[in-house]
């Protein structure tokens, strides 16, 4: 049968479409085959190409076909040459132009500045958002100028907030970024306080597409939060911040060198929890009361309890952590090393409550704690006998031998009795040569014996000055509390 015995057949013939310099086929039955084109039911047009070539009824001759329609089985191809080929051409060439139109149209009413350029890296379109972010007149903007151009255009018009030194070696450097293709998101700082947000595409063709949308609010908000997370990080106290959830949103560097907190505790979204479980271990607590600490702790945090709390650390330091509830629900702790103070207070502590010379209370603070215990016999009856306790003749000491060895006597009387007291007793030195010891739960007949081990001990101590040795004894009475 000769070829045109084919055309205007409804007879159906089997077919097969190659493309891909016949590397691709896939077997085909021909329909409604005319002149023209004709109808091929395939089974999936998914992948067909829109130009292939098609061998009918296995002939050798191919005929060049493109799709003018497709379903999910089947197509519609026009052959090329003819003149429904040619319509469908102009048709499609129609159609490009209108949706190119209707594309630039589009572009030109967005916020977004846009840049289309070529393989040469020249403008081929320049919408008016890109043209009203530059102030670009509109003869340049449709010259078709190179990249460089546009360019220049901001360094001339002082657009950039670069200082004028440097302007060159900018605009160089923009232009190198986007011939090499360079897609990184970079946010370009206007002189008038605007920032840019310029992201690039690398096209099919080889050429560019730029956007420049406008990040003012946000960027100047990220560089407030920027200046002040530095701020924070400059502090002496150490800071973190966790929202509602109780999971880290900043930490400081000071907070960072106090709990020695390491890279991956301190990520955004840690939970409080597992930062605690690190910083506990640098908690100079008892190991069994470590937890119930921490414990305590998350609980106060959770309820944004505001009252300090010192922590005492392994290396000897005192921390005092405080903790803030936000308006937005947010916990904001800090820590302020507090050691000095600390230590301060308590030598301010022992002035005030210590003798100098023996380390005992002195008379002030012996009297206060004496009338706490007073007061707890008073209610419990529990019994309670008070040593007073006064060095012989040690007038006699002073003159003979100088204050200087007097004050070793009464350190070494006030050492005697600090060996025989147990903890819960309370000694004291009144004044000059006299002492007090209080001794709860002891009746006087207990009493008598401490007494006596004191009186003894300091009897056997040897004194001396200049060569010349000598003793000392001390008279002590007993006075035990009743409730008469």
């Amino acid at each position: 049968m000769a070829d045109h015995d084919y055309f205007g057949t409804k007879t159906l013939l089997s077919g097969k479409i190659v493309w891909n310099f016949g590397q691709s086929t896939v077997d085909c039955t021909v329909r409604n085959l005319s002149d023209a084109g004709a109808r091929l039911q395939v089974e999936s047009t998914r992948d067909l190409p829109d130009l292939f070539e098609l061998t009918i009824g296995g002939r050798r001759e191919q005929k060049s076909c493109k799709i003018t329609w497709r379903s999910d089985d089947r197509i519609g191809v026009a052959f090329v040459g003819s003149q429904a080929f040619e319509a469908v051409e102009e048709n499609s060439h129609d159609l490009l132009r209108s949706r190119l139109l209707a594309l630039r149209a589009a572009l030109d009413e967005v916020e977004v500045g846009v840049v289309l350029l070529d393989a040469d890296l020249r403008a081929q379109f320049i919408n008016k958002a890109f043209r009203r972010l530059w102030k670009l007149p509109d003869e340049k903007a449709d010259a078709r100028v190179p990249f460089i151009a546009l360019m220049y255009h901001g360094r001339d018009t002082r657009a950039y907030e670069i200082p004028d030194h440097m302007l060159d070696d900018y605009v160089a450097g923009r232009v190198e970024r986007v011939r090499a293709g360079d897609t990184t998101p970079m946010d370009i700082r206007l002189a008038d306080g605007r920032v840019l947000r310029l992201n690039g595409a690398i096209l099919p063709n080889g050429g560019r597409l730029l956007t420049y949308t406008l990040v003012t609010d946000i960027v100047r908000q990220a560089d407030r939060l920027r200046s002040l997370n530095d701020a924070l990080d400059c502090l002496d106290d150490g800071i973190m911040l966790f929202d509602v959830d109780l999971r880290l949103e900043f930490i400081n560097r000071k907070a960072l060198q106090m709990w020695s907190i390491p890279d991956d505790v301190a990520q955004s979204g840690t939970e409080l929890r597992r930062v605690m479980e690190h910083t506990m271990l640098l908690f100079d607590y008892p190991a069994e009361q470590v937890q119930h600490f921490v414990t305590e702790r998350l609980a106060a945090i959770r309820g944004g309890d505001p009252s300090p709390t010192d922590i005492k650390t392994i290396d000897g330091k005192t921390i005092r952590a405080h903790c803030s509830r936000l308006a937005s629900g947010q916990r904001m702790l800090t820590y302020c090393d507090v050691t000095d103070l600390v230590r301060a207070s308590e030598s301010l502590r022992l002035l005030a409550t210590t003798d100098p010379l023996t380390g005992l209370n002195n008379r002030r603070h012996f009297m206060s704690l004496a009338e706490a215990e007073w007061d707890r016999f008073q209610r419990y009856h529990r019994p309670l006998t008070l040593l007073m306790l006064d060095i012989d003749h040690f007038k006699n000491v002073n003159d003979q031998y100088g204050h200087a060895c007097g004050d070793d006597v009464i350190r070494a009387v006030a050492n005697a009795a600090l060996q025989e007291k147990r903890s819960s007793d309370v000694a004291g030195r009144l004044g000059g040569e006299e002492f007090a010891m209080l001794l709860p739960e002891t009746d006087s007949s207990a009493a008598l014996l401490v007494a006596e081990r004191i009186r003894k001990r300091i009897a056997a101590d040897l004194h001396s000055h200049e060569k010349v040795f000598f003793r000392v004894t001390v008279s002590i009475g007993i006075a035990e509390a009743t409730t008469r």
